[in-house]
């Protein structure tokens, strides 16, 4: 057993990563459209300007990152984006240089992180300078009265920019709505992430073996989308066994038997940023599934199958729901969160709840259109069952229907 382990390690060494296909003038392509997206949606909204705080945000108007998970959770960086007028970011500490060539950024100002962990006792006084510098910018581009979109930011600073006569607007809903369209290159983009995506699933699938543990398989995506250029995983949905019912129990410790159910959500942020959102399922060792194993994975294909052929432009949310797979009974109560969701450079609006009292609670009405990109959901296992099943597909709209941008097999042999 030890030198089979040996054996499979040395061809991972050996194994080339797969060419990015994605040119120069299709990245700037992609960059150049979802900036015109953003002004758009200022100009709808009548702002002047947003003030972005979310990396992901961030990452869609101007193309740049930096430490982009550190940043969800500690605010030094931020940007200003004009409806008309310039592209300002303000980026944390001596970290100008990265964005040389980047042709949306018509200034990079040092940012001003007034954070208690950036600024301790001194909040006060470095919010009043981070809002005062704020106000030169904006006052510079934009003149008197601003009405100032923003996306997210601590109270304490928007007071103060309030108090000095600009109108806020919550921002982060333009930002969904400017996302929700993909444009022909930044299809490029999303297809390329889904390849190294696949590539890791692929590792995943032929390392999988009794007596690995759950974070052992797990790390094979990450490795996979860390040497192609990919960023992070958003999650860590990845279980076996008892530990797939109920869903939602991130990768352990615990050594996989054969036989076993293992089943994942990628939640993978790959090269360029964008997301690759995939859920697979297989037996442990590749064994036959059993008669019950084999009955939920019908069911959740099934599901998964059916709602992606409802899928087509001019199909309201409500239309959708309603007509979407009835979840037997006995699987109701473990059902997924939602029945589908966007995807983007992460998981994106919208998200939209199941029928029935799913619906009355949280659901909400809106269109479908060409060039929107959707996870088709489906989770199966009966409530206080041995195992369970997580299926989920990424899907284009096209002009007639949907598309299936991802190309990992399922288990035909299942079905």
């Amino acid at each position: 057993m030890f030198e089979n382990k040996n054996k499979y390690l040395a061809d991972e060494v050996a194994a080339q990563p797969l060419r990015n296909p994605v040119s120069l003038e299709t990245h700037r392509a992609a960059r150049a459209y979802r900036l015109q997206r953003v002004r758009q949606q200022l100009k709808a909204a009548d702002c002047s300007a947003i003030l972005l705080y979310d990396p992901v945000n961030i990452r869609y108007a101007t193309d740049t990152s930096n430490m982009q998970v550190w940043t969800l959770h500690n605010y030094a960086r931020y940007a200003l984006v004009f409806a008309e007028g310039p592209v300002v970011l303000f980026e944390f500490h001596n970290c100008e240089h990265l964005h040389q060539g980047n042709e949306l950024l018509d200034e990079i100002r040092p940012a001003i992180n007034w954070s208690y962990f950036g600024a301790g006792s001194r909040i006060g006084e470095k919010a009043q300078v981070w809002a005062d510098d704020i106000q030169v910018v904006i006052r510079q581009h934009a003149g008197g009265k601003v009405r100032l979109a923003v996306d997210k930011a601590d109270l304490e600073g928007l007071d103060l920019l309030r108090e000095a006569g600009l109108t806020l607007i919550e921002g982060h809903s333009l930002m969904e709505q400017a996302r929700r369209i993909k444009s022909s290159e930044e299809l490029e983009l999303m297809r390329w992430t889904i390849a190294v995506c696949e590539r890791g699933i692929q590792r995943m699938h032929d390392a999988l073996r009794p007596g690995m543990t759950e974070n052992e398989l797990w790390a094979w995506l990450h490795y996979e989308n860390v040497r192609h250029g990919g960023e992070w995983i958003e999650t860590r949905l990845l279980a076996s066994g008892p530990r797939t019912n109920p869903w939602m129990q991130e990768s352990s410790d615990r050594v996989m038997q054969e036989g076993e159910i293992v089943c994942f959500d990628t939640d993978l942020i790959g090269p360029y940023g964008y997301c690759a959102d995939i859920s697979r399922a297989w037996t442990v060792g590749h064994v036959s599934p059993s008669a019950e194993q084999r009955k939920l994975y019908r069911l959740a294909h099934e599901q998964v199958l059916h709602n992606m052929a409802l899928l087509r432009p001019g199909l309201s949310h409500r239309e959708f729901v309603e007509q979407s797979w009835d979840i037997p009974p006995a699987y109701w109560h473990n059902r997924y969160c939602c029945v589908v969701h966007g995807v983007g450079l992460v998981d994106e609006y919208p998200a939209l709840a199941h029928k029935g009292s799913d619906w009355a609670s949280s659901g909400y009405d809106g269109v479908f259109e060409e060039n929107m990109v959707l996870c088709v959901e489906s989770y199966i296992g009966e409530q206080g069952g041995k195992e369970g099943i997580k299926l989920e597909q990424q899907v284009l709209i096209t002009a007639n229907g949907c598309e299936a941008l991802s190309h990992y097999p399922w288990q035909t042999d299942w079905l």
